[in-house]
C-alpha cells in the first residue's frame, strides 16, 4: 500500500488519520464541527501535535457537541485552561466558543452545516489538479469559504486553515497521485 509522502515516518495514530479520516467525504454535522475546531487549534501548531490530543479534545469538550458547546460559560473556560492535556490557549478555547455558536446559525439558515459546507462545490469533491503545487496552502475555494465562515463570526478560520480543513473533511481530495487512499 502506498501513503502520500507526507506520513512517511509518522506515528500510527497520524496513519490512521491520513487512511481513515483525510480526504474521506465528511457529511456528520457533528465530525464537521469537530474537524473544524481541531483546524482552529491548529493554527501556529504543528498538526502531529494537534492530532495527538484528539481523544483529550473530545473528552474536554464535551465529544464536540457544539449546542453544550455554545452555551458554555466562564467556568468551563477556565477549566479547559487547567487541563494540560488539551492545548491551553484561552483565545482558541473562546473562539471554539464563539464557533460553535455560529455553527448553530448556519444550521439554522441552511438546514445543516453539512449542506453550507458542500454548497461551494455543488456537493462534488475537487481533485488537486495536478498543475497545483503540493505546497499550496490555499486556494480561491478556501478565499471564498473562509469568508463565508467569518461573515458568521467564526474565528481562527483563515483560508490556509480552511484549505486544510476542506483536505480533512474530503471536500478537497489531494492525496498523491500515486496514494492507495486517492
Amino acid at each position: 500500500m502506498k501513503r502520500c509522502q507526507w506520513v512517511t515516518n509518522k506515528p500510527d495514530y497520524y496513519l490512521r488519520y491520513h487512511d481513515e479520516i483525510w480526504g474521506k467525504p465528511e457529511h456528520d454535522d457533528l465530525q464537521l464541527f469537530k474537524w473544524l475546531i481541531l483546524e482552529s487549534f491548529h493554527v501556529g501548531l504543528s498538526w502531529q501535535l494537534v492530532l495527538s490530543k484528539e481523544h483529550a479534545f473530545e473528552l474536554a469538550f464535551d465529544q464536540f457537541d457544539y449546542c453544550k458547546i455554545a452555551h458554555y460559560q466562564e467556568n468551563k473556560i477556565e477549566a479547559l485552561l487547567d487541563d494540560s492535556k488539551i492545548i491551553r490557549h484561552r483565545g482558541k478555547i473562546e473562539a471554539t466558543v464563539t464557533n460553535a455558536q455560529a455553527f448553530l446559525k448556519i444550521q439554522e439558515d441552511y438546514g445543516s452545516f453539512d449542506r453550507f459546507i458542500w454548497h461551494f462545490t455543488e456537493g462534488e469533491v475537487i481533485l488537486k489538479p495536478k498543475n497545483q503545487e503540493a505546497s499550496d496552502t490555499s486556494t480561491e475555494l478556501s478565499d471564498r469559504v473562509a469568508k463565508a465562515l467569518k461573515e458568521y463570526g467564526f474565528k481562527y478560520v483563515g483560508s490556509v486553515t480552511i484549505y486544510s480543513y476542506l483536505q480533512a473533511i474530503g471536500v478537497v481530495n489531494d492525496h498523491d497521485y500515486d496514494c492507495s487512499f486517492r
